[in-house]
């Protein structure tokens, strides 16, 4: 494979220059909808950078294959059997991490503060919490 492709980079790049107006999340439509303060200080590219797969670059519903081919690459350059990208969030991909690794069985030492998502992985994995208070 060809390590210097990135399917997903080169569809967002096509995706920014196309002018593409979309009537799905997030509602900032592209920086449009941003307060101009915000722009000033984070700058319009953040929120251009900020499309859904799907109906925007790819997604594994109705798939061009970008996503797809973006996971092979990224396998092979980590030597793993697969890779997959989490596109629903970081709560999504914590609740993911913590099935891949422990789902099932074991105990797992948590902070009583730990984000909502750690909980529910928790939850999801069969996982007995060891609760510790943190400093």
């Amino acid at each position: 494979m060809d390590q210097n492709e990135a399917p997903l980079l080169d569809a967002l790049e096509g995706y920014k220059s196309s002018g593409h107006y979309g009537f799905t999340p997030p509602g900032h439509r592209s920086g449009r909808g941003a307060d101009e303060r915000t722009l000033a200080t984070i700058g319009r590219d953040a929120f251009r950078s900020d499309v859904l797969l799907n109906g925007g670059l790819d997604d594994r519903k109705s798939s061009r294959g970008l996503l797809q081919r973006a996971q092979e690459l990224m396998a092979e350059a980590v030597s793993a059997d697969q890779a997959f990208f989490s596109t629903g969030g970081s709560s999504l991909s914590v609740k993911a991490a913590m099935l891949a690794v422990a789902g099932g069985k074991g105990q797992l030492l948590v902070a009583r503060d730990a984000h909502k998502s750690v909980v529910a992985g928790i939850v999801f994995a069969g996982l007995m919490p060891r609760w510790v208070q943190p400093r």
